[in-house]
């Protein structure tokens, strides 16, 4: 067993900075599994920084001063953020918790539709079927709805948390656009000189990293825009709630789609039933959903993810099931990342016997 670990030690971590890399590694997963919530905060001001960042650099290449770029960037982050979460949240909640009660009644009439089934298909479904599902289904809506209420009574007390949130948020953001050249030079002063592998390591993942960062926000922002305006111009109930769902839903690759096809389907339904409105609505999401998948995704993403769509989807559940959204967001960069780590690790084969080891990069 010994020997087999001194092969796998003289093979993968030869070199210093392979050792340093893994140190790197290690530290990083431990902080963020014990107090990965503490710094969230802070995590979520370098994500946002990183996208603003974008925008500055794309200001300076046509000719803008480096302050007034950082600075013209921070107030569309500012005005973006308080408008997000000042405008947008509020009415979101208000149209959950509106849906959450009017539950009962979609129940109702989802019971008087279906119950021609055991006459028509006395075959494959019976009465005593039927009533157990939709029994199931209301004691599990009862539980969501409560669950809601008894959520939003107890988020009261953390009014003040989320408040802190809001100001501490915008101030590290503006610290991190200001500062990136001290804060980048203070913490690359814990790092050797000659850093190749981690520069190798870096460079391709702040290309793929960037590309699909700011253009998967892009995607959400135009894709529920386009949805909240679609749904709203054809009179569909909680509109901005559809909307952002089916923004969201861009995040997790060839499973989200699927996930918010439901309630869309199902508002249109209950507030129309099976006619020319609900065949509209439908029509105008699969558009939507085309012209995402075909136009906007080649449009916004110069570079495409090398990676199998079984890695993706693993990628998306081992994430998402560590960090929730956060974890499903970054899925595929982080899983970028660690094909990149693996290719651009050094190795040597260790020969038998004392011969010397041949070096494989």
């Amino acid at each position: 067993m010994l020997e087999i670990f001194n092969k796998w030690y003289r093979r993968y971590l030869f070199e210093e900075e392979s050792v340093l890399l893994l140190v790197i590694l290690t530290i990083s997963v431990v902080l963020l599994m014990t107090i990965g919530d503490i710094l969230t905060p802070v995590l979520a001001a370098i994500v946002l920084a990183y996208l603003m960042q974008g925008v500055a650099s794309q200001l300076q290449r046509h000719g803008v001063p480096e302050v007034l770029g950082v600075a013209v960037a921070y107030i569309l982050f500012v005005g973006g953020f308080f408008g997000f979460t000042l405008g947008l949240l509020p009415l979101v909640w208000r149209q959950l918790m509106s849906l959450a009660s009017e539950a009962p009644r979609m129940l109702e009439l989802a019971r008087h539709f279906l119950g021609v089934l055991p006459e028509k298909y006395p075959e494959l479904v019976t009465q005593q079927q039927l009533s157990a599902v939709l029994n199931a289904a209301q004691v599990e809506l009862a539980g969501l709805g409560q669950a809601i209420v008894t959520r939003s009574l107890a988020s009261i007390p953390g009014f003040l948390t989320v408040m802190v949130y809001m100001i501490l948020i915008p101030l590290l953001v503006f610290f991190f656009l200001k500062d990136r050249e001290q804060i980048m030079g203070w913490l690359g002063g814990f790092l050797p000189s000659e850093r190749p592998l981690l520069r190798r390591i870096w460079g391709e993942m702040n290309v793929q990293f960037a590309n699909y960062a700011r253009g998967k926000v892009l995607e959400m922002i135009i894709v529920g825009l386009v949805t909240y305006t679609a749904f709203a111009w054809l009179g569909l109930n909680y509109a901005a709630l559809l909307g952002v769902l089916v923004g969201l839903s861009v995040i997790i690759p060839y499973i989200g789609a699927a996930l918010v096809t439901v309630p869309v389907v199902m508002v249109a339904f209950f507030q129309w039933g099976v006619g020319s409105e609900f065949y509209a609505v439908f029509a105008v999401y699969l558009v939507i959903q085309a012209l995402d998948g075909n136009v906007l995704v080649p449009l916004l993403f110069s570079e495409a993810v090398n990676l199998h769509p079984v890695a993706i989807i693993m990628a998306v559940l081992f994430f998402g099931g560590i960090w929730g959204l956060w974890g499903v967001f970054f899925a595929i960069p982080l899983a970028t990342l660690i094909k990149a780590i693996i290719n651009a690790w050094p190795t040597q084969m260790v020969m038998a016997g004392n011969s010397e080891p041949e070096m494989q990069i």
